[in-house]
């Protein structure tokens, strides 16, 4: 395999081109080979072809095989893809389609899967859907000719028929996990997300409470819906409104400005679909002459860079895109290995900041 080496241990800083030897080891001294990795990882050379062979799943611990990962990373080795792909019938590069690149959260999904995409030899090709989260156009002559598989984020598996040419496997992000199209699913546990928001603004003595709803028809925004009417319905003398919005942070105050500026008892808590929209709430209520928590508390949902950036610092739901988009990766590799395909749900987490506070008496 083609290799660079380490300038300690006298092993090159840059790897050259060399005869290959049996087994895809290059020979030439000072070159890392699959014997090296072993040595630094503490293994056999066995184990180094299954972790680097994506084999080894059942066969060694995970603990194992990230500690052979990172002997391969600090050595320089990587796999002759060319070899390998005529090998396998592959071109190991992967397609990650999102609805769009406007916020951090599908970059982070892509670092995830980027990450370990490259510890497995994996390429990944990032395609924002022209669409957003409508049929996507086949961004390649033929995608069966281009690619090993597909991941998608927060889009429907419909959606994706040209992308995906008629029989690549799929791994869904974020989306309906009844969905039979796909070969596995990763989701972040939404629901649960919405719960918490409830229960902080419940517990905090909010009893007007209005949405701002993203008018997107998406399966993870219709789960927030649910699950925040739900949550509050349990609740006495809970009244709950809804308000859409585009994901902007225009949006935002405009649907903010709405709700706040309607005749009759005032929201004291607005709960929004995302960060750029709960920035735009934000915004609303300064234009209103209204104090943030003060007058009316304002969630959000993503835990975005932006919800740190704001005064005062949004209170949101933390969702751990990167690790989304890894575990989304593991799981298109597994399919590709021929293993049976797991469901993964990822917790969330509420981060209680200073945008929400009890309710004006």
């Amino acid at each position: 395999m083609v290799a660079s080496g380490a300038a300690e241990k006298g092993v090159p800083e840059t790897g050259r081109t060399g005869d290959t030897a049996p087994g895809g080891d290059r020979t030439a001294a000072g070159r890392a080979t699959s014997r090296d990795v072993a040595r630094v990882a503490g293994v056999s050379q066995a184990t180094v072809s299954l972790v680097l062979g994506d084999k080894w799943a059942g066969r060694v611990s995970e603990r194992t095989a990230e500690t052979v990962r990172a002997a391969a990373r600090q050595l320089g080795y990587r796999p002759n893809l060319a070899a390998r792909s005529l090998r396998l019938g592959r071109t190991r590069t992967a397609l990650l389609v999102v609805p769009a690149l406007t916020t951090e959260f599908f970059a982070r999904v892509y670092t995830g899967a980027a990450r370990v995409a490259a510890d497995h030899g994996f390429g990944v090709v990032l395609y924002p859907s022209p669409e957003g989260v409508g049929p996507a156009r086949d961004p390649f002559d033929s995608a069966r000719a281009s690619l090993d598989g597909v991941i998608a984020s927060s889009m429907a598996a419909g959606a994706l028929a040209a992308v995906r040419g008629g029989g690549l496997p799929l791994v869904m992000l974020d989306s309906d996990p009844d969905d039979a199209a796909a070969a596995a699913t990763v989701n972040l546990d939404i629901a649960d997300g919405a719960r918490q928001v409830a229960d902080h603004l419940l517990a905090l003595g909010h009893r007007r409470i209005a949405h701002l709803a993203a008018a997107v028809d998406s399966w993870t925004f219709r789960v927030r819906a649910r699950a925040l009417a739900s949550a509050l319905g349990t609740a006495d003398g809970v009244t709950l409104r809804t308000e859409p919005a585009g994901l902007s942070v225009e949006e935002g105050r405009r649907a903010a400005e709405r709700i706040l500026s309607t005749p009759g008892p005032r929201p004291t808590a607005l709960v929004c679909d995302d960060d750029i929209m709960a920035a735009g709430a934000c915004k609303a209520a300064r234009r209103l002459r209204l104090r943030v928590p003060d007058d009316v508390s304002v969630t959000g949902f993503d835990d975005l860079a932006l919800a740190t950036a704001v005064e005062p610092e949004l209170t949101t739901v933390r969702l751990p895109a990167e690790a989304v988009g890894a575990a989304g990766m593991r799981a298109l590799m597994a399919v590709l290995n021929g293993e049976p395909p797991q469901d993964t749900t990822l917790p969330v987490e509420l981060l209680p900041r200073g945008s929400t506070a009890p309710p004006p008496d």
